[in-house]
């Protein structure tokens, strides 16, 4: 037909574009093809890719990284709300002019292991009578091998206090008090070839991991299981008590975390309760 022989010619003078430009665009405009665009850079900073494949913290005082499973288990899953002593009598601290003080950690919780465990064939327990077993009933909280759980251990200050945790047992839960009584310094067993936390990256010169001293202080007056500290981490979850953002429940795995002073005090508080 006339139409199909008739050709569309374009002014004289006009540029066109090469017919793979003019491909390249209406394939874009489609999205049926994008021209590949540069990642970002993928170089990360080398502690934070380390603190990533680094195994959660394994130390002679802590748990094997399956034991926050256990423990959670071994918690019975408290229904939420059940904390009977609950938070609504608890009168949160606050500035003077009048809003919430900015959080901030000034005690501690130092998981350790009561019951034997080999681990590189070296026995890892350590339990509270361990602890009041040293000289002066005092020991240093080596063996941590966790970033995060490290620069915990770096930000302690003398006379702090801390609650001595059983982990990794039949009942994990709180057992007692301790304080430190040395700031944080090089661990010598990074450089013992002999220790299961032995590391061979770390050098004299600029030591990878940190240690505390820390020293008994007393027994707690009861035993406080997690059972029953979970049961009020849920209740104040829901209701915005002191411990909704504990971090025994937040950050499992970590065998040094900060409490503030809020979760301090209502914790303690419970030893004068009667076990539920």
């Amino acid at each position: 037909s006339a139409c199909s022989s008739t050709f569309f010619r374009p002014p004289e003078g006009a540029v066109i574009p090469p017919p793979s430009l003019v491909h390249q665009v209406l394939r874009s405009e489609d999205n049926s093809e994008r021209p590949e665009m540069p990642w970002p850079s993928r170089k990360r900073d080398k502690g934070a890719v380390a603190d990533k494949k680094e195994p959660d913290a394994k130390i002679a005082k802590t748990e094997e990284e399956t034991s926050d499973k256990e423990e959670e288990e071994k918690s019975a899953k408290p229904p939420a709300g059940s904390s009977k002593s609950g938070w609504k009598n608890w009168k949160k601290k606050e500035s003077e002019s009048g809003e919430e003080s900015k959080i901030t950690y000034c005690h501690w919780l130092l998981k350790s292991e009561p019951e034997s465990r080999l681990e590189k064939g070296v026995d890892v327990k350590f339990s509270v009578d361990d602890l009041k077993a040293q000289p002066n009933q005092t020991t240093c909280w080596d063996g941590v091998r966790n970033y995060q759980a490290r620069n915990f251990l770096r930000s302690m200050k003398l006379g702090q206090q801390a609650f001595f945790y059983h982990s990794n047992c039949k009942e994990p839960g709180i057992v007692a008090l301790v304080k430190i009584v040395k700031e944080a310094y090089p661990d010598h067993t990074q450089f013992d070839q002999k220790d299961p936390h032995y590391d061979s990256t770390s050098r004299k010169e600029n030591p990878k991991w940190s240690m505390v001293d820390v020293q008994f202080v007393r027994m707690t007056k009861r035993f406080i299981p997690l059972a029953e500290i979970k049961a009020h981490h849920l209740a104040h979850k829901a209701d915005g008590g002191p411990l909704k953002d504990m971090m025994l429940f937040t950050r499992q795995r970590l065998s040094i975390q900060p409490l503030t002073q809020e979760e301090f005090d209502f914790v303690l508080s419970l030893e004068e309760e009667k076990p539920h």
